[in-house]
């Protein structure tokens, strides 16, 4: 230390350099810690990633996994931004140590669509090195920057000339444009975003009113609550063709939730209804739907009364509700279940999911038995990855070839292991559960339409399920049916790879003059078929 001391130079000023070079130095290895932490993390979320790709999802944590992953990038990244600036304001303050530039991801170019605004700056007008004016052009060096422009908001002014007739003194004038609120001030693009942020990104009205009154638009809350209600009466011939084409289907996904409802003086609990028409696992050829029913409770009466002209193949849970529609006098014809894997899968991988027992306060013990469970029933699932998107009759050949003797290997061993389990065990219950839905369970293997779980049902459940913690509650029965309803159009443009809000805006500027014979135009997969036409032309 003394030695340290004594190398120190006397002179205030270089101290002051030391000392400013030793804090760039100090603020230098602070920024190339933090950039190595965000890109391990970044690499690590990519590895992840490209796992998930080629050998799909490896439990049940997966997803949830990704989501802290990319949360913790998200904070890594804007630590290292933040101690690189401070590091470069350093090093500015002294001549010693060079500016730090911390080591990124390669970065993605910005997309060709965008308009581009090009902005000159100008050239010298002489040399700055000798002054002569006779400069010649090289070429030039082109540095693009991502710019967002505020929501612009403008008023539309339609003027309808009147005539009068110098003949007969008659007075002629066009019609009124149509509004879907009568007497409305709304566009059909205001209405489609506002429709769209409440039903499709949970974003409560009042919420909205406050966020456009920040920006200079203000619009009450009842004015609102009219538009929605207007625009809803408006889209329910669109919602009767989609459960039209959803209940056309031979085969069918079905699940709930429940959704939160005010009721007098306290809050209730609803029920939100699913049925799902996706055709995709199979190659089918018609485009996939999605329908959702409101109901106050949960009773059986409501999927016997959605499905009361219907019959096929139904793949759904295990919810007793279900049990009507599976028996053999019914009308118009018995429903066949199909049982979802999935559901019977993670009743034993809670039994043996190891790393989740760290985080229990009474870790429960982990069963041999589940745990082979779990690993004779996770090559069925590898066998469906690769055959999706295959035809019925390739799936049904290769289930037939490499599913058909797991399934039967995999009852044996239940059916040899179950007497040796007490009736209260966990492993017991998870097994009784498949013993006694065993050809439901098995039917997959005679239907190559069949799919082993019944994901694409939870999949459209899934936004109603987050955004309630957004919205906490439907405020009465009619606001669920409504809600419902809207969730359904949403879903369908979203399984079909359509913007909601550009549909749900285009939808409204034209539903009035469509002709009822033609209405179907306007659902999300004619337009999605429409668009390459449309772009061409």
């Amino acid at each position: 230390m003394e030695a340290d001391l004594r190398t120190l130079p006397d002179d205030l000023d270089a101290l002051k350099g030391a000392l400013l070079a030793e804090r760039a130095a100090h603020a230098q290895t602070r920024a190339e810690r933090a950039g190595d932490q965000a890109l391990i993390a970044h690499l690590k979320l990519g590895i992840e990633k490209l796992r998930r790709a080629l050998y799909g999802q490896r439990s049940e944590r997966g997803a949830r996994l990704l989501d802290q992953m990319e949360l913790q990038l998200e904070e890594l990244e804007a630590t290292a931004a933040e101690e690189e600036a401070a590091a470069a304001k350093v090093a500015a303050r002294t001549t010693t140590v060079a500016a730090f530039e911390r080591r990124r991801p390669a970065r993605k170019p910005l997309p060709e669509h965008l308009p581009r605004e090009r902005v000159v700056i100008a050239a010298p007008a002489a040399c700055p090195c000798c002054g002569g004016s006779r400069l010649a052009k090289l070429g030039e060096d082109v540095t693009e920057t991502l710019e967002v422009i505020p929501r612009q908001w403008k008023v539309i002014q339609t003027v309808r000339e009147k005539f009068a007739c110098r003949d007969c003194e008659a007075i002629a004038q066009p019609p009124a444009p149509f509004h879907v609120v009568p007497r409305g001030l709304a566009g059909p693009s205001l209405l489609a975003m506002i429709l769209f942020e409440k039903f499709g990104q949970h974003q409560p009205l009042n919420r909205q009113v406050e966020r456009y009154a920040r920006e200079g638009v203000p619009i009450s809350l009842s004015t609102m609550a009219d538009h929605v209600g207007a625009c809803t009466h408006a889209l329910a011939p669109l919602f009767d063709l989609i459960e039209a084409h959803v209940l056309g289907a031979q085969r069918l996904h079905a699940d709930d939730t429940h959704i939160p409802v005010l009721a007098k003086g306290k809050c209730d609990t609803g029920r939100l209804w699913t049925y799902v028409r996706d055709d995709r696992p199979f190659g089918g050829p018609d485009p996939p739907a999605a329908v959702h029913y409101y109901s106050r409770d949960r009773t059986a009466q409501h999927p016997v009364r959605h499905l009361a002209k219907w019959s096929g193949l139904l793949q759904a849970d295990a919810y007793a509700g279900f049990g009507q529609l599976y028996e053999a006098g019914r009308s118009p014809a018995p429903i066949l279940e199909a049982a979802c894997w999935a559901h019977a899968r993670r009743k034993f991988f809670e039994l043996a999911d190891i790393a989740s027992q760290k985080h229990r306060k009474t870790p429960v013990i982990v069963a041999p038995l589940a745990l082979e469970a779990v690993r004779r029933i996770d090559p069925l699932f590898d066998i469906e990855r690769a055959i999706a998107g295959r035809s019925a009759a390739e799936r049904l050949a290769a289930r037939r070839a490499h599913s058909a003797p797991l399934v039967a290997d995999l009852e044996a061993w239940m059916r040899a292991e179950r007497p040796r389990l007490a009736r209260g065990n966990d492993t017991a219950k998870a097994m009784d559960y498949m013993l006694r839905r065993w050809t439901s369970f098995a039917r997959f293997l005679d239907d190559g339409r069949i799919c082993l779980t019944n994901n694409a049902a939870e999949r459209t459940m899934r936004p109603p399920a987050l955004g309630r913690k957004a919205w906490l509650f439907a405020g009465s029965d009619r606001g669920g049916k409504r809600a419902a309803m809207m969730f359904s159009l949403i879903a369908t443009a979203r399984l079909n790879d359509v913007d909601p809000q550009a549909w749900l805006a285009d939808v409204l500027a034209r539903i009035a003059d469509q002709p009822a014979s033609r209405l179907h135009e306007l659902l999300p997969w004619n337009r999605k078929a429409a668009a390459p036409a449309a772009a061409a032309a």
